[in-house]
C-alpha cells in the first residue's frame, strides 16, 4: 500500500479518479481548489497533495470560517509587538509557518473581502507584510483551499472575488460524495474500526453482510465524517458483537434509545446461557463438564420475554469459531476438525464474520 493509498481509502473509479488527480498535479507549486460536500475529506486531499509533493516545509491548516473576521488578518499574515492591544510579542502567522509547505484555507468561501484582496497580492508577489510592519516577506508557500460552497456563484453576487478566484483555480480537484464510493464503504469501515479499537478485538464489531448492504443503500448525506461518528456508535454498542442491518437502521444511522434495553437483554441472555452449562445433567448431578443441549435453550423464556435468535446463534458461532482457532494456533485445517466442519466452510463462515 503506497502513502496515498493509507490516506485516501477506496478502490473505486471515483476514489481512484481522486488519487490518480492527486499524484499528477503533487508535485506542482501552482494554487487548488479542493469542492466538495461537507465532510467528504477535503482536507485529507490536502495533506496527501502536501505528502506527495515532498515539500520541506510544514502542513498549515486555517478554516477561515472558525476565526472571527477581524482576528482573522493578524492570525494569517501575523503580527508585530504593539499592532493592536493585546499584540506583546511579535508573532509569525499562518503563511510564514507554511514557509517551503502548504498552506490550507479551509472554507475559503469564508473569508471577508478586504482579506481576499490581500491574498490575491499574494499570490501575485509572493511577499506578505505582519500587520503592523510596512516590512515585506519573501515566502515559499503552496496554497491549497477547500469550499463547498459554490464560488461562481458567489462571484455573480459579487461576494468573492473574481480575479482571486481565477488565480485560485489552477487545478480543481473535486471530492465525490460518499454515496458514489459504495463500493469502498467495507474498506473505509474496516480502516476506521482498526484506527479506533487499534486492534482489540474485545471492542471491535463484526458486520454481517446484511449489515454492510444497509451502510451501501444509505444516501450518506454527512459524508466520510457520518461514517466515523457511526463507528464509534458500533464500537460502543457492539464491542466484540454481530451487527445486523436491523442494528444499522434501529442504533447506527440513528440513535434510538432501544439500545439501552437490547443491550441489557442481550446480557442477561448470555449470563443465562452461561448457567445452562451448569445444568442438571440427567444422572441429577452437577457436571461442569455438561454441554447444553438443544432442550436446555428453551429454558431461557422463563427469564426472558424475546429471544433474538439469529443473533444468539450467530455469537455462538463466532465464540466457538475463535475457541477453535485460538486452540489451534490459527490453523483452520485443525480448527475444522475440532468443528466437525469442512475447511472450505469454516474460511467461509471467519470471511463472513470477519474473524
Amino acid at each position: 500500500m503506497t502513502s496515498l493509498d493509507a490516506k485516501i481509502i477506496g478502490r473505486s473509479k471515483p476514489a481512484v479518479d481522486l488519487k490518480k488527480m492527486i499524484s499528477l498535479i503533487a508535485s506542482s507549486d501552482s494554487p487548488v481548489i479542493v469542492n466538495g460536500p461537507t465532510g467528504s475529506g477535503k482536507e485529507l486531499v490536502a495533506e496527501a497533495l502536501h505528502e506527495e509533493s515532498r515539500r520541506k516545509g510544514a502542513f498549515v491548516a486555517l478554516n477561515c470560517a472558525a476565526i472571527p473576521s477581524e482576528l482573522m488578518e493578524a492570525e494569517i499574515f501575523g503580527f508585530e509587538k504593539g499592532a493592536f492591544t493585546g499584540a506583546l510579542k511579535t508573532t509569525p502567522g499562518k503563511f510564514e509557518q507554511a514557509h517551503k509547505g502548504t498552506l490550507f484555507l479551509d472554507e475559503i468561501g469564508d473569508m471577508p473581502p478586504s482579506l481576499q484582496t490581500k491574498l490575491l497580492r499574494v499570490l501575485e508577489n509572493s511577499t506578505i507584510s505582519r500587520v503592523g510592519s510596512s516590512k515585506e516577506i519573501k515566502l515559499d508557500v503552496r496554497i491549497v483551499c477547500a469550499t463547498h460552497k459554490d464560488l461562481n456563484s458567489m462571484v455573480s453576487e459579487k461576494v468573492f472575488r473574481e480575479d482571486l478566484l481565477f488565480r485560485l483555480n489552477v487545478f480543481p480537484i473535486d471530492v465525490p460524495d460518499l454515496n458514489k464510493r459504495q463500493e469502498d464503504i467495507p474498506e473505509l469501515l474496516n480502516h476506521f474500526i482498526r484506527l479506533k479499537t487499534k486492534g482489540d478485538a474485545s471492542r471491535t464489531p463484526k458486520f454481517d453482510d446484511d449489515a454492510i448492504a444497509a451502510l451501501k443503500g444509505y444516501h450518506w448525506p454527512g459524508n466520510i465524517r457520518e461514517m466515523r461518528n457511526i463507528v464509534e456508535r458500533s464500537i460502543m454498542f457492539f464491542p466484540s458483537k454481530s451487527v445486523s442491518a436491523q442494528d444499522v437502521n434501529d442504533y447506527l444511522l440513528r440513535v434510538n434509545s432501544g439500545i439501552i434495553s437490547r443491550t441489557e437483554e442481550q446480557s442477561a441472555i448470555w449470563e443465562e446461557f452461561d448457567n445452562l452449562s451448569f445444568a442438571q445433567s440427567t444422572e441429577g448431578r452437577q457436571d461442569t463438564d455438561y454441554i447444553p443441549t438443544p432442550a436446555d435453550f428453551s429454558k431461557l423464556f422463563d427469564t426472558q420475554n424475546s429471544i433474538d435468535m439469529r443473533r444468539l446463534l450467530r455469537d455462538i458461532e463466532i465464540v466457538l469459531i475463535e475457541a477453535a482457532m485460538d486452540r489451534n494456533g490459527g490453523n483452520t485445517s485443525e480448527a475444522a476438525k475440532d468443528l466437525k466442519l469442512l475447511r472450505t466452510t469454516l474460511i467461509e463462515k471467519v470471511k463472513k464474520y470477519g474473524l
